[in-house]
């Protein structure tokens, strides 16, 4: 029996209309609306496969950085790298264009495709993405910070801008549709729109460099209550005793802190940071030379450092895609605060604004981190003279200081000049460690060069780290992995256990196995036992038996866990140690404390699950290989500009089918474009930007990336995708001789319900910076839970009420 139904839809720009359009059968209009619905899911993950090149092409092109000589009062200058581009102007220019890009070219894309008429599926969309970015992704990023953790805004001042501008872009978008000219748009409005995106860069860039009326407030620097280096404005600095403290474990004082620029105080702080990583990683790799632990640790502070919102829109791009994480050259490039450690270990000639100074003949540690044994005796210290006129000779005075060790109980303290004669490029300071027979600390000291001599002058690094690593702990215990992969044909699998920070005396670790999927005495060999360490022995093996069995295996999980460590022999360290176990913490002295954290103790991996897998042979690596070898060369070509151009123009592409079969998808269903665009098109575009700001929640300390970029984002999105595509058509209409009609209709009522529940939203930010929670994204478990629902109602709501207005269930404007 013939039907009924219609489908009726406009011509797209790309894709023809799907033929015959009348007399259709109720099946036809759900097989095409299928399609036309797994078609634009389809083209949704294209639009993000593009857009994680053009992410990294973003990441490339704001990475890029320049040496400079900074100069110091009363000191000698410092070379350091800083950025090309701003932070903030980076987020709001090209990381903003490429997190909105879809939206905004699909605007502009229907513009064109309607003969410069004005269509409801651009704007739609923009407004759309803008609730749910507010609503939806701030919402996640609230709920999945782990329990009693926060993070906060870092740079509450841009934040403030950017969410005025968010706002008033929505306000503003409203008062062009239905007040300065009802049913209208003139050229000047689409074009004042426009000017508001330099408008928002230049303000947050203000607000981001304390320009303008923040250069008239007083600074000063102290020492908060959980010994941090804060920066104060007039209030703040009035705490003089506070200024006068010395912070220890860099060998600054907060005078020091005052005078130096931002990129010296946070190169200290990157000090620190290499110094607490260095130990950590001492601990897990026992078994490595002091050269891999020190690459390990520049590379793993690099990987501390906030990483940019391309950086964490292109991983969330690549794990929806299955293609893997970002190579390793993405990755370091998307550290945004340490390159001042990039300083030390590259070091070219200097982009300065004193041409003389970079010119000149420089003196510096190279390198400027050492890491030796207590027992090591004495070793050497580098000083290296470069640049200028090296047929003159100098000199220049070191110093040791103190940092957690001291002077005369863990190193000799030193001084004395250096002599270059003429030629000569490279001296050494011998300097002498203290060794003994207690459990310390790692610590570290530091080298100090100063008064130099002309015609040469001191640059960076001037100052060098030593860490003493102690040998005197009795040791920590644990396996080098938690999680070990066997296959079943192997037999027998030697499980390593590893002894490090110490390794004095002789000491048994008991272990057992446990059962987990693994059956023992079916898929491997129950064991319990013990094992020995020697005197200065660091390392055991437990062996495991694995029974192989005919049939195909799954995976199969087994444990094998740690008992106590128990220290064989009586010494005075163990003696003293029993007497103060007993005692209450109060109660002991420094010494106790120390040969209590002396004592052999179980590490973190005390229990390692085995695996057992059955054998395969691995495929197509190297094609993997070379396939992400040439995305690589792709992206460094032009500086990422050529990407960044190649990549845009393929989202263009993508964006103009996305705009057909989205129009084709609701005419056929019957559906409105407004409302389109606000459920399925707006959702569609910002899968990748909730996976990332998801990630950008967890793994960074601070909300900016994850929560301060989404007001930039959406006030972007008005004044690009709305002005540059209401621009051109007024101005075509006007040559003309014709008015540019917009009706207001639902996109105005869209924009207040928006405006009002973002207000909302900005309210209840604030309110969660109070002490009872701590910060804009997690705290408490029930306010984390309050606030993920309310902002996700939020949302919920927008889309029944303008779902409701576009069909006339309630009145709109």
């Amino acid at each position: 029996m013939p039907g009924n139904y219609s489908a009726r839809c406009e011509p797209g720009l790309v894709i023809p209309v799907w033929t015959p359009v009348d007399n259709l059968e109720l099946i036809d209009i759900v097989l095409r609306g299928s399609v036309y619905f797994f078609l634009l899911m389809y083209l949704f993950i294209g639009v993000s496969i593009v857009s994680d090149r053009f992410m990294a092409a973003i990441e490339v092109i704001t990475s890029k950085e320049k040496e400079l000589v900074v100069r110091r009062q009363g000191r000698e200058p410092q070379i350091v790298v800083v950025r090309v581009w701003n932070e903030t102007v980076a987020n709001l220019t090209l990381m903003a264009l490429g997190s909105s890009a879809p939206e905004i070219l699909l605007s502009i894309i229907e513009i064109w495709a309607k003969n410069f008429q004005a269509g409801e599926l651009g704007p739609g969309t923009i407004v759309g993405s803008a609730a749910y970015n507010l609503f939806v992704i701030i919402s996640l990023c609230v709920f999945v910070i782990p329990e009693g953790e926060t993070r906060k805004i870092k740079h509450l001042r841009v934040f403030f801008v950017t969410a005025t501008w968010s706002i008033f872009a929505y306000v503003w978008l409203y008062i062009i549709l239905a007040v300065s000219s009802p049913g209208v748009l003139e050229v000047w409005e689409g074009i004042l729109t426009f000017s508001f995106f330099p408008a928002t860069v230049l303000t947050a860039y203000v607000a981001d460099q304390r320009l303008l009326i923040y250069k008239y407030l007083h600074k000063g620097y102290r020492m908060n209550k959980r010994g941090v280096i804060v920066q104060g404005e007039a209030a703040d600095s009035g705490r003089g005793t506070e200024l006068e403290i010395k912070t220890r474990n860099n060998g600054i004082s907060c005078e020091d802190i005052d005078s130096d620029s931002p990129e010296a105080r946070e190169f200290e702080q990157t000090r620190r940071d290499y110094i607490q990583t260095l130990r950590e990683l001492r601990k897990q790799h026992p078994t490595l030379s002091l050269e891999q632990l020190e690459v390990m640790a520049h590379e793993e502070v690099l990987g501390k450092g906030p990483k940019s919102r391309a950086f964490y829109r292109v991983q969330a791009t690549r794990k929806m895609v299955g293609a893997g994480n970002l190579s390793r050259k993405i990755s370091e490039r998307a550290q945004s605060d340490l390159s001042e450690v990039k300083a030390e270990l590259q070091r070219a000639e200097a982009e300065s604004i004193d041409i003389d100074a970079v010119n000149a003949m420089r003196v510096f540690f190279d390198p400027c981190h050492y890491t030796v044994m207590e027992n090591v005796g004495s070793f050497e210290v580098g000083v290296t003279r470069a640049g200028g006129d090296l047929c003159q000779g100098c000199t220049v005075d070191y110093c040791t200081e103190d940092g957690s060790a001291e002077a005369g109980s863990d190193y000799v303290s030193t001084s004395g000049t250096l002599i270059f004669a003429p030629g000569e490029t490279r001296k050494t300071i011998q300097l002498s460690v203290i060794d003994d027979e207690l459990f310390e600390e790692d610590e570290h000291f530091y080298v100090r060069l100063n008064n130099c001599s002309q015609p040469a002058t001191l640059s960076s690094p001037s100052l060098a780290t030593v860490m003493i690593l102690d040998d005197d702990h009795s040791g920590i215990f644990g396996f080098p992995e938690r999680d070990v992969e066997i296959v079943e044909s192997v037999g027998q699998y030697s499980l390593r256990v590893v002894r490090y920070s110490g390794a004095r005396g002789r000491v048994t670790i008991p272990y057992h196995t446990e059962e987990g999927t693994a059956k023992p005495g079916k898929q491997y060999v129950d064991l319990t036992g013990a094992i020995t360490f020697e005197d200065n022995q660091t390392e055991k093996f437990i062996t495991l038996t694995i029974i192989e069995e005919d049939s195909y295996e799954k995976d199969a999980l087994f444990y094998v866990e740690l008992g106590e460590p128990q220290l064989q022999g009586v010494t005075a360290d163990a003696e003293m140690a029993v007497i103060a176990k007993h005692k209450p913490p109060e109660g002991r002295t420094d010494e106790e404390k120390i040969t209590l954290l002396g004592r052999p103790r179980l590490g973190e991996v005390s229990r390692a699950q085995v695996r057992i897998k059955e054998s395969k042979e691995f495929k197509n690596t190297v094609d993997k290989l070379v396939q992400r070898a040439n995305a690589s060369i792709l992206l460094d070509i032009a500086g990422g500009y050529l990407c960044f151009v190649t990549s845009i123009v393929g989202i263009g592409l993508v964006t103009a089918i996305i705009g057909d079969v989205a129009s084709y998808f609701g005419c056929t269903l019957g559906i409105k474009d407004s409302v389109t665009a606000v459920v399925f098109v707006a959702l569609g575009t910002s899968i990748p930007d909730t996976f990332a700001s998801k990630v950008a929640a967890c793994q960074d300390k601070y909300a900016d990336a994850s929560v301060g970029n989404v007001t930039g984002s959406n006030a972007v999105n008005v004044f690009l995708g709305i002005g540059i595509a209401w621009s051109i058509a007024a101005i075509y209409h006007a040559c003309h001789g014709r008015s540019f009609e917009v009706q207001p209709g639902n996109l105005a009522f869209s924009v207040t319900l928006f405006c009002t529940e973002a207000c909302f939203v900005i309210i209840v930010l604030l309110l969660r910076r109070a002490k009872n929670i701590g910060g804009e994204l997690g705290g408490p478990l029930v306010p984390k839970y309050l606030t993920s629902i309310f902002l996700f109602s939020l949302w919920i709501f927008y889309l029944v009420m303008s779902t409701m207005e576009a069909y006339g269930v309630i009145s709109g404007f």
